[in-house]
């Protein structure tokens, strides 16, 4: 892991800008090949493409739904406790976010509202390749089924012999979701964003997946489908001084690292000069040395630290500079004075605060969702919550008094753009209220 310390404004700003790797023509290519494929082909087209890159020769691209409960019984007592703890804290944290909407009469005779309404066809992209992401089927099915979507169809990749891990076929049963497609990768995504002989056409599509996925996603999404946001590799910015204890930081460091070989991390140390910093960090990692020798995924952690780094930073406002210049996905302030910071935070996906408040609270079971932008888009985009399963429309309406009143502004506006239609609308109903 490299260490800066001191750096130019503009050093830190090309130090911290993410690979261009997820944008590379060679995947933008092979992903619109796919996507083509899908949608012509279908589900038989789909088959393949899961044959060619799973290896797996599939019968019929849904799910048995009668295996889906018989195989979730495979779970143990303890691993179903634990995902009924989570289910309820996320729908616990999800359901205090229903929108309330008042009629506003914005003036007399003229009223406004909105109603939200839940999207009618979401799909759940559930990642499977190195681990079976079952926690993510919690994250993006529980608020779902919040919002009252009518149909949510998961698409995950299918094990060696053609069945889904029974984990995720666990938390489907909890919610009651059916419909399982039993494919991953950018064929996936153009199952549920063109529909097949086993699936209708989703109208939003949710769920992390590597570079091929984010990138089908992306292409979709330009032709129509909406997506719940861009992302790239996971990634976490952690916070340390003093306070912190070294080992608290190379375990959170290492538990992003494991994700992937892709994924990123980086510590941001606060002190005041380069030795005492420096200190810091050379701690922190001989820490991250000796606990990644337990690690079942030790390779992948250390292909991650390999794209990792550290940064010395003098002072808090200099932290603040990074983080936001960063926009990390997830963001810890593992430090005890972390007030000094939190309010200052404007660009993250996540934020862990203290030195009790590791990542894996919010990727597993603390309520919040970990379906978050990565790549700098913290800037512009949410997270996953409750509204991104729905949909906001608009009302108005107007009494006589109030388009009689309303009506200079509006033939006046309308004729300035020359929409006289547009001020015929209007001025048509006054004539019909003055019985002419």
């Amino acid at each position: 892991m490299n260490v800066y310390y001191s750096m130019k404004k503009e050093d830190v700003r090309t130090l911290l800008a993410r690979s261009d790797e997820i944008e590379s023509e060679e995947v933008s290519s092979a992903v619109r090949e796919i996507l083509e494929q899908v949608r012509t082909g279908g589900e038989e087209a789909v088959k393949e493409r899961t044959l060619a890159f799973d290896g797996v020769e599939l019968t019929s691209l849904l799910y048995d739904r009668e295996r889906i409960g018989k195989e979730a019984r495979q779970v143990s007592a303890d691993l179903a406790s634990a995902i009924a703890e989570a289910a309820r804290n996320i729908e616990t944290f999800h359901a205090s976010q229903r929108p309330v909407h008042e009629k506003v009469e914005v003036q007399p005779g003229v009223t406004c509202w909105q109603k939200s309404v839940p999207i009618e066809r979401v799909g759940l992209y559930i990642p499977g390749g190195t681990a079976p992401l079952f926690s993510t089927l919690l994250m993006l099915a529980v608020p779902a089924k919040l919002a009252g979507c009518p149909s949510i169809t998961i698409a995950t990749p299918p094990r060696p012999d053609g069945s889904v891990d029974p984990t995720i076929l666990y938390c489907a049963d909890l919610l009651g979701i059916k419909d399982i497609l039993t494919c991953g990768g950018a064929q996936a995504i153009g199952a549920l964003a063109y529909g097949t002989e086993s699936n209708r056409p989703v109208d939003k599509i949710f769920g992390p997946g590597n570079r091929f996925v984010t990138e089908a996603k992306q292409q979709v999404n330009s032709a129509g489908v909406s997506i719940d946001m861009p992302a790239g590799p996971s990634e976490v910015m952690v916070v340390v001084d003093s306070s912190t204890p070294v080992q608290f930081a190379a375990a959170d460091i290492l538990s992003q690292c494991e994700h992937g070989r892709d994924s990123q991390a980086v510590l941001v140390v606060i002190d005041r000069t380069a030795q005492e910093g420096e200190a810091i960090v050379q701690e922190i990692l001989d820490h991250v040395n000796s606990q990644m020798d337990a690690l079942i995924r030790r390779e992948l952690a250390e292909s991650s630290l390999s794209r990792s780094y550290a940064v010395i930073v003098e002072s808090e406002e200099e932290a603040v500079d990074i983080i936001n210049e960063y926009a990390p996905e997830h963001l810890i302030l593992a430090l005890e004075e972390y007030h000094v910071i939190e309010e200052q935070v404007v660009n993250a996906g996540s934020v862990f605060l203290g030195l009790y408040s590791p990542e894996s609270a919010g990727d597993y079971a603390s309520g919040t969702n970990h379906t978050l932008p990565t790549s700098g888009y913290a800037r512009a985009y949410s997270g996953v919550n409750l509204s991104s399963f729905m949909k906001t429309i608009t009302y108005q309406h107007l009494s006589p008094q109030g388009i009689t009143d309303l009506s200079r502004t509006i033939v006046t506006m309308a004729e300035a753009e020359t929409l006289q239609a547009h001020a015929r609308a209007v001025s048509i109903r006054l004539d019909a209220l003055k019985g002419v």
